[in-house]
């Protein structure tokens, strides 16, 4: 599989680059260091707000950037990852305390993840962007406290909203999932390909 485009994946999270090399994409990495200043409130905003904000600052950094390509030449992918419980948005714990806080708060319960991606690229002189979300909702088991606590000490929570990854040591206290599971490691990867086969940016 190919784009037209060369892919550039505006993230460092490894579970997004293995998804995309699962599909046969071939892409470099280069990531996003702007600042993330939310404007919005509902959650399937806010992640796509993020989304298009990183690929944005991704695609200003191509030509300064020593990845060879020029900025006409690439398809930025930028993505973001939220968890939201009864509203609320959790990010990553920004200390194991927070972490506990946070499990403590999804166990036993019912909660949304929500990833968006956004694609940014130039055609004829014009920057385009395209952005879209899935929501996958989670359903975790009761865990205990000396359970939430022997998985916060693993330490593979800590860079992972809601303080968990489902596709570690985690996957023993999740009951089951509605929607994409793929959407909650990260990347909706079966939405990837088909929206950029319908914006004609695939060669089958």
């Amino acid at each position: 599989m190919d784009c037209t485009k060369n892919i550039v994946l505006g993230s460092a999270s490894p579970r997004r680059r293995e998804l995309l090399q699962q599909i046969g994409m071939e892409f470099t990495i280069v990531t996003s260091d702007c600042e993330e200043k939310i404007t919005k409130i509902v959650p399937s905003e806010v992640v796509q707000e993020l989304a298009l904000m990183k690929a944005k600052d991704v695609f200003s950094k191509i030509n300064r950037e020593d990845v060879g390509l020029d900025k006409s030449e690439v398809l930025v992918i930028g993505a973001d990852t939220i968890v939201s419980m009864e509203g609320e948005i959790l990010g990553k714990p920004h200390s194991k305390e927070n972490a506990i806080s946070m499990l403590n708060h999804l166990q036993g319960k019912t909660h949304q993840v929500y990833t968006s991606v956004s694609f940014v690229w130039e055609e004829n002189g014009e920057i385009l962007a395209h952005t879209f979300f899935e929501c996958t909702e989670v359903e975790v088991l009761p865990m205990t406290k000396e359970e939430i606590a022997y998985y916060v000490n693993l330490d593979t929570c800590m860079d992972k909203a809601g303080a968990y990854g489902i596709q570690n040591e985690f996957a023993c206290y999740v009951k089951g999932i509605k929607g994409d599971y793929n959407n909650v490691v990260g990347l909706p990867i079966g939405r990837v390909y088909q929206e950029l086969k319908q914006l004609s940016l695939l060669i089958l």
